[in-house]
């Protein structure tokens, strides 16, 4: 089997100017359009019900929208059994009625369950969130993202190097920035599932990265021939195959996800796919691109000299 001999950094430039141009369209439909938060970031009532047996939430959907209830959101938490209803705003009654009404709502929306369905329904309970709450949720999301991001700079840089961390981070801000981007160019709903998505990508992009950053340094230390752009070409040929097929078996499981699991996993599984695509893309062009910019060296990557204190007594 001959080895795989791609010059992938040959592209390095033309990549570079495409990801900048997606980056900065992204940063500009953020401003300018923003996202089309879903009902977890906005005013609504939350109903949670639970079901004596496993319930199936497309099922829940369609009896809700038959009733007159087109907006409501399904998820299912805590088990197959619990799920939670989300519903709109309705702009005929003010804040304060919607509030005292929340229990009435969930009253119905019970009432509506248990006359469709075999097992018994009990109504958990039923709650008025307002929008103070929802960007309380973002706030936090967000801050858990920024976290994330700085314990991933300390950790690569005490693991490799500073110049890798710093590849890294950029690789993630890219696959998040594009992928958010792309969420508010197409308007699709942005809700509590699409950014549990993407804490995942912050995950699945560093894996791929690390993956390739530890090959770039074993080939620093091992080949003794050779420019830092080719042992970095060498090692993203080395690693081209276990990224792919990574990527391919993770994909399959997101859009089984994506058509079988139905609405409520929608965001989630679209968020994913979109990330894991960008995330293969970064780990190659964006992550060692930056660290071939940085002006990466074999002395960067050399593992220290210990000296023996038992030479220093030798006359």
């Amino acid at each position: 089997m001959t080895k795989m001999n791609f010059n992938f950094m040959g592209y390095r430039r033309i990549t570079a100017l495409m990801s900048s141009i997606f980056v900065l369209i992204s940063i500009i439909s953020l401003f300018a359009r923003g996202l089309d938060l879903g009902l977890d970031f906005t005013s609504g009532t939350s109903v949670r019900l639970s079901f004596a047996q496993s319930v199936n939430i497309n099922d829940i959907s369609s009896t809700l929208s038959a009733a007159g209830y087109e907006d409501a959101v399904v998820v299912s938490f805590g088990s197959d059994r619990d799920i939670r209803v989300i519903l709109g705003v309705d702009e005929s009654i003010d804040q304060e009625d919607q509030a005292s009404q929340a229990v009435e709502v969930g009253e119905k929306i019970a009432a509506l369950m248990q006359s469709g369905s075999q097992s018994e329904v009990v109504l958990l309970g039923s709650d008025y969130v307002s929008a103070k709450v929802g960007t309380e949720l973002a706030e936090q999301g967000g801050l858990g993202m920024l976290v994330a991001l700085a314990i991933i700079t300390v950790y690569i840089a005490i693991r490799f190097q500073f110049k890798f961390s710093v590849g890294a981070v950029v690789a993630l801000g890219h696959d998040l920035i594009i992928t958010l981007g792309i969420f508010s160019l197409t308007g699709m709903e942005f809700n509590l599932n699409t950014l549990a998505a993407m804490l995942a990508i912050i995950g699945y992009s560093l894996n791929d990265t690390i993956v390739v950053s530890d090959r770039i340094r074993e080939n620093f230390r091992r080949m003794r021939k050779g420019s830092p752009l080719e042992m970095v070409n060498a090692s993203l040929n080395q690693t081209f195959s276990r990224t792919i097929v990574t990527s391919f078996t993770t994909l399959l499981v997101l859009f089984s996800i994506l058509f079988v699991g139905g609405d409520s996993t929608e965001g989630f599984a679209i968020a994913l796919i979109i990330g894991v695509l960008i995330g293969t893309y970064s780990s190659i062009y964006v992550a060692s691109n930056v660290i071939l910019l940085m002006n990466v060296t074999r002395e960067d990557l050399m593992l220290p000299i210990k000296e023996d204190p038992e030479l220093d007594d030798i006359p």
